[in-house]
């Protein structure tokens, strides 16, 4: 993939507008009764970060229909795990086909090169020295003691080291990940 597109009437070239997108949840899987029910976890705060300005956007409950056409709005929404996590998830807040999205959920595409999920936080640290802030677990905490801003920063986080990943594996059309016996590993990709 370039970050341009040929225009199909006049043969010039427009730069392509890129999301890298999560959210974090209200509630756990335990509280929900299981993974069957991701729509039931409700979102507690969503970010976004638009390549190649590297602006964040900050999403809370209220505000997810404007999420929903800012996603509908670009030509690429980048993700780790979205397909199968965030678009269900957000799916409860919106009629429109979130699987309709022009997508590169990175978690699907190196599962299917390696065999197995890797984390993004391991995806990171092989390929950019650098740790998650936290976890999804901390998020849940902060969402019950009402700290939505210290979720935003965790997210926007997460965001960014997503954003870092995608365009290191864009350049360098490989990223690296530790195996099963914890030896750093190259996985090709092609985004």
């Amino acid at each position: 993939m370039t970050e341009t597109q040929l225009d199909l009437f006049g043969g010039s070239t427009h730069p392509r507008r890129i999301l890298v997108f999560d959210l974090e949840t209200q509630k756990s899987f335990a509280e929900v009764g299981g993974r069957e029910n991701l729509k039931d976890l409700k979102v507690s705060v969503a970010v976004t970060q638009e390549i190649p300005s590297r602006v964040f956007q900050t999403y809370f409950e209220w505000d997810l229909a404007r999420l929903v056409d800012n996603l509908f709005a670009v030509d690429l929404v980048v993700g780790f795990n979205t397909k199968r996590f965030d678009y269900t998830v957000l799916s409860a807040y919106t009629d429109r086909d979130l699987a309709s999205l022009p997508s590169l959920d990175m978690l699907e595409e190196i599962e299917r090169s390696v065999g197995f999920r890797v984390k993004l936080d391991a995806l990171a640290a092989a390929s950019l020295g650098k740790r998650k802030s936290a976890d999804g677990l901390a998020a849940l905490a902060w969402f019950k003691e009402g700290k939505l801003e210290q979720i935003a920063a965790y997210c926007r986080d997460d965001v960014a080291i997503t954003a870092d990943l995608y365009l290191f594996g864009k350049e360098k059309g490989y990223v690296l990940f530790p195996d099963r016996f914890g030896k750093i590993r190259e996985c090709r990709v092609t985004w």
